[in-house]
């Protein structure tokens, strides 16, 4: 192998592997990007490193690094998510002082490390400009206890920048928690301990009423229950031997007993059917005028606390003119190593679309074009008569595609820009084959709930509100829309701040209803996404799978009315298990191979090959 003329690679090389070796995560995958640090799966991404090599980039390479390997290392997210509170807030104090905690217990075994972690936290704090601020009321709380907690924890001073945050915050902080922070170096070798700790911590300073339910609470209700049913289990058994041992003791009284139970069951038969007959006789009843309509098509169980603050809205409406060409040229500036893989691809899917529009022909047609071929024919026998031909439609011209983008938080980075990079090149690619194609988004306006949470707790906090957070699906490209028209659009998916959660079930109903209503003989819908339905606001007070249900339930009906042919594409997530005919990929790499290899099966003549290729056991 050729060695590389890149003075950082042995250095990338030699970070990777000490990370590893720090997070006890020997398949860890370390990357060197741009995009914002952090862990998604099995991948670990840490800032880029230039040719250069300049000592900054080095020391925050090292911290994230170190940090990211100690929270890999010394956090269980099964604790985590256990102890975690509902409201936003509360959340955001509760990871900042787990992220202290997890850097405090790795630095017992590596203390050189925290060295390295104070450059990352100082450059954070500097970029941020916690530096200059001089109010609380600019000053974020939840960084400042985390700062707080770490240098209580380690007894290391914080770089100036952070320093400044947390003591605008100490006052406040010491006067209303320190009684509880005072247990904290007993409680940093155990999770849940420590978790108990930060709840405490965050009912000191206020947000108890966000922490939700306590998970060590006891379930009185549930022993409650059991009790009264084995009380009433008892008074049946009980009733039972008494009647028993009347009938015995009278039979004859027994037996008129039987007698005039059977006739009052026949009685009550009767009034059933003269009830059941009056039912049928009567009309058809109107439902109640007050009871609003069924938010879904798919399931009528399905709520929605308030759709006053959902949006549809068009790319170009979310980001002036200039912004959407400087993200559109960071995009394709992002990709451009991966531009000729994928360009490969869609020449590939285009000849193989191509091929089968050669032109084939009907022929000895009473009416068409006329067939030269046999003219011949008419010549040497006049009584002949002329021979027409037609031109056979190219099956797949009357189609329209639709790929609904995630555009959640956690396709933020590499995921979501080769997921617009491949819808770019598809869009080009089946427009040239006289495919029409439309590009679609999902995601929320805000996190934790937006105004629908607050209208939800201005209403003093119903139970079983439903969805509970602010609808955003973005319209990228229309179908009729020329490409050249809106591709700038796509770089809206690397705006800061547009990713966030992720309603699948919602979307996928909407990209159908949209489809639904096109011209179009044939309908062809591709899900593109990287993780379950996730939306904490929602979740944190309905059921733990209430849209997880709600997306089966659309997928369900969309297969079921076979208007529209859905396939999906998991990007590190596996949904085989949502969809009928699905693929799921292990590297974001693989999604434009997966995409115009998913494509192409569709417009194969051959069932059997298409079938194979959709990955169904036989052809649909």
């Amino acid at each position: 192998m050729k060695p590389s003329d890149n003075p950082a690679d042995p250095f990338k090389k030699a970070l990777a592997e000490a990370t590893r070796a720090m997070a006890d995560e020997r398949e860890l995958n370390v990357t060197y990007t741009a995009d914002p640090s952090g862990i998604a799966g099995d991948t670990m991404r840490l800032p880029q490193i230039s040719r250069r090599l300049t000592r900054d980039e080095i020391l925050l390479a090292r911290g994230t690094a170190d940090s990211l390997a100690m929270r890999l290392r010394h956090h269980d997210p099964a604790t985590h998510m256990r102890y975690a509170p509902a409201g936003p807030m509360a959340r955001d104090l509760y990871e900042a002082m787990e992220t202290a905690r997890s850097e405090a217990v790795g630095a017992r075994e590596m203390p050189g490390a925290l060295s390295n972690i104070d450059v990352k936290l100082g450059a954070e704090a500097e970029r941020k400009g916690y530096g200059r601020l001089t109010s609380t009321s600019e000053a974020p709380l939840a960084v400042a206890a985390g700062y707080l907690v770490r240098q209580m924890a380690t007894g290391r001073a914080l770089p100036p920048a952070a320093q400044n945050l947390a003591d605008l915050w100490r006052p406040l902080v010491e006067a209303e928690a320190g009684g509880t922070l005072t247990g904290l170096q007993d409680a940093l070798g155990d999770q849940a301990a420590f978790a108990r700790l930060a709840r405490q911590v965050i009912a000191d300073l206020g947000y108890g009423d966000q922490l939700g339910d306590d998970p060590d609470a006891p379930e009185e209700d549930d022993a409650e229950d059991e009790a009264t049913e084995e009380e009433e289990a008892g008074d049946a058994q009980s009733r039972d031997q008494d009647e028993s041992e009347e009938a015995e003791a009278n039979p004859e009284r027994s037996q008129e007993s039987e007698q005039d139970e059977q006739q009052a069951s026949v009685s009550m038969d009767e009034n059933a059917d003269d009830e059941m007959s009056d039912d049928t006789e009567m009309p058809d009843s109107e439902p109640p005028p007050d009871l609003p309509p069924p938010v879904s098509d798919a399931s009528a169980d399905y709520r929605v606390f308030t759709p006053a603050f959902d949006e549809e809205v068009k790319a170009e409406d979310l980001a002036e003119p200039a912004e959407l060409e400087r993200l559109r040229a960071y995009l394709d500036k992002q990709l451009e190593p991966l531009r000729g893989a994928v360009a490969r691809l869609a020449n590939k899917l285009q000849r193989r679309l191509q091929a089968q529009q050669s032109r084939s022909w009907e022929f000895d047609k009473e009416e068409g074009v006329l067939d030269a071929g046999r003219l011949a024919r008419v010549v040497a026998n006049p009584t002949t008569p002329l021979s027409f031909k037609v031109e056979k439609e190219t099956e797949f011209r009357d189609t329209v595609v639709t790929l609904l983008i995630d555009n959640s938080g956690s396709m933020r980075g590499r995921p979501i820009s080769i997921a617009a990079i491949c819808a770019d090149v598809l869009a080009r690619t089946l427009e040239r084959c006289q495919v029409k194609v439309e590009i679609l988004g999902f995601t929320t306006r805000a996190w934790k709930g937006g105004q629908s949470r607050e209208a939800w707790l201005a209403a003093h906090r119903p139970e079983h509100p439903g969805r509970l957070n602010d609808l955003r699906h973005i319209v990228y490209k229309p179908a009729d829309a020329p490409w050249r028209r809106v591709r700038p659009n796509l770089g809206l998916m690397m705006k800061e701040g547009l990713l966030k959660e992720n309603i699948d079930g919602e979307a996928l109903e909407w990209a159908h209803r949209r489809m639904v209503r096109r011209p179009e003989a044939r309908k062809i819908l591709m899900v593109i996404s990287d993780g379950a339905p996730v939306d904490d606001s929602t979740l944190s007070v309905n059921p733990a799978n209430f849209l997880e249900k709600h997306l089966r339930d659309v997928i369900a009906m969309v297969e079921k009315r076979k208007q529209v042919e859905l396939l999906a594409i998991g990007i590190g997530h596996d949904v085989t298990r949502y969809y009928q005919r699905a693929v799921t990929i292990t590297d974001v790499e693989q999604l434009a191979g997966a995409m115009t290899e998913q494509l192409a099966a569709l417009f194969d003549a051959d069932p059997k090959k298409r079938a194979r290729a959709m990955g169904r056991g036989r052809a649909a």
